[in-house]
């Protein structure tokens, strides 16, 4: 019987030639931690007595979407099941979107496979101190957002109340009233009452004045 000793990653790919060579470049640079190599959670269950404690779960999903039904729920089950254990995430994708949506998820880190493996390395060890990873492209790219919205904000500060600044920045989009009710969940009633709202505090007469009013408070606007 295998001493166990230290604390294991359970590496978890169902692709065999994958898995097995990022398991052995992860353990050639973390010599202190066994990395565990399997097709799914359920084949590390059944002979988990065999390796040392469960530290970290490192999740490949290749070119999966984080969005889809099946890999969201894999992702929610595996940080319900291994509470003490962080779920990383490795994928192929490095989009904004599928990162904020791993995290939503529970997941402790997010590794594009675009990394070095001891990139992937030292991101294990950070979430298993208990920190939370994202690649700094995905920082940049929230800095970006923030920066836009608060270029946003900045004309609307003081005019309209949040819900009509939201309304606002549909309208400067050219979107149709059920469509505006639709992603702002709001009866299309409800946004004509903005709208006309909008409209006394712009000054304008029809939608469309407002459209070249509100061209005006965003200039670099398409």
């Amino acid at each position: 019987i295998k001493e166990k000793r230290g604390r294991s990653l359970v590496l978890v790919d169902n692709r065999a030639l994958d898995r097995e060579c990022l398991a052995q470049g992860i353990a050639a640079c973390k010599p202190g931690m066994e990395v565990l190599a399997f097709g799914s959670m359920e084949e590390w269950k059944r002979v988990r007595d065999k390796f040392p404690p469960l530290a970290a779960i490192l999740l490949h999903i290749g070119s999966k979407d984080v969005s889809d039904q099946q890999v969201g729920d894999e992702i929610r089950r595996l940080v319900a099941e291994f509470k003490t254990a962080p779920v990383i995430i490795l994928a192929d994708s490095d989009l904004l979107t599928q990162i904020l949506k791993a995290l939503e998820y529970g997941a402790r880190g997010y590794i594009p496979s675009n990394v070095g493996i001891r990139v992937c390395a030292e991101v294990i060890e950070l979430t298993l101190a208990g920190g939370v990873f994202v690649p700094a492209s995905s920082v940049l790219a929230v800095r970006q957002v923030i920066e836009t919205s608060n270029e946003i904000a900045r004309p609307l500060a003081g005019l309209f109340t949040m819900r009509q600044a939201e309304v606002v920045e549909a309208l400067r989009r050219g979107k149709a009233n059920k469509i505006i009710a639709y992603e702002l969940n709001l009866r299309e009633s409800t946004v004509k009452v903005h709208i006309r709202n909008i409209m006394k505090k712009l000054n304008a007469t029809n939608r469309t004045e407002v459209a070249f009013k509100l061209r005006d408070l965003f200039p670099s606007g398409s």
